[in-house]
């Protein structure tokens, strides 16, 4: 098992092709692809292009990809963390996601397993911003991007006529800058108050 970084209730680990299953039983809940659009894919499908494709993004980018996440009191499969490049970009900008089972939800590990990510993005790895995108409706994913230091930078519209049968649906985009992630730190470490960044006050966030 190649670790990639551990916190105080998870492990989140490289993928293997032994975790197909793993993968399969994720995906085959309607609660959990609800913001995610589409049909729940064949185990033969997350075999042959979802996992490999998975796979992939530890050799095209170091210390970059996605992350099984185990439970460490139980080694169950919670689901999975995304740390990556946005399509062909620098890993300066770096795209911050994840998908848990319904039985992790509401126990803080998305949080948990974010913030992480993150601390290893700024200070062991080349990040200086990151990003994460959610269904404007997504409120509980929101909830989580906000509790992990980010802040609503855009709303806008996308479509995919693939997952959401051609409807064009609202989106937000939440950011965090290395900067601004300092400045957070600094603010927990001292017990002031966090101070908003220029452009989220601008975007008219009101989520603090």
């Amino acid at each position: 098992m190649q670790v990639f970084l551990e916190t105080e209730r998870l492990v989140l680990r490289r993928f293997t092709p032994e975790d197909v299953d793993n993968l399969f039983d994720l995906d085959s809940d309607p609660a959990v692809l609800r913001f995610v659009g589409g049909t729940p894919p064949s185990r033969a499908m997350i075999q042959t292009e979802g996992l490999p494709w998975y796979l992939s993004y530890y050799e095209r980018f170091a210390g970059y990809g996605f992350w099984a996440a185990i439970e460490k009191s139980s080694g169950q499969f919670l689901g999975w963390f995304l740390f990556r490049p946005p399509g062909s970009s620098s890993p300066a900008e770096v795209e911050l996601g994840y998908r848990l089972r319904q039985s992790a939800w509401g126990q803080g590990y998305s949080t948990e397993g974010s913030r992480a990510l993150i601390r290893k993005g700024f200070t062991e790895l080349e990040v200086q911003r990151v990003v994460a995108f959610a269904l404007a409706a997504n409120y509980a994913s929101r909830r989580v991007m906000e509790k992990a230091g980010l802040t609503l930078v855009r709303a806008f519209h996308n479509t995919w006529p693939d997952r959401f049968d051609g409807v064009a649906q609202d989106l937000v985009e939440y950011a965090l800058p290395k900067a601004d992630w300092a400045q957070q730190q600094a603010a927990d470490y001292s017990g002031l108050p966090r101070q908003r960044s220029p452009v989220a006050a601008a975007s008219g966030d009101t989520h603090g």
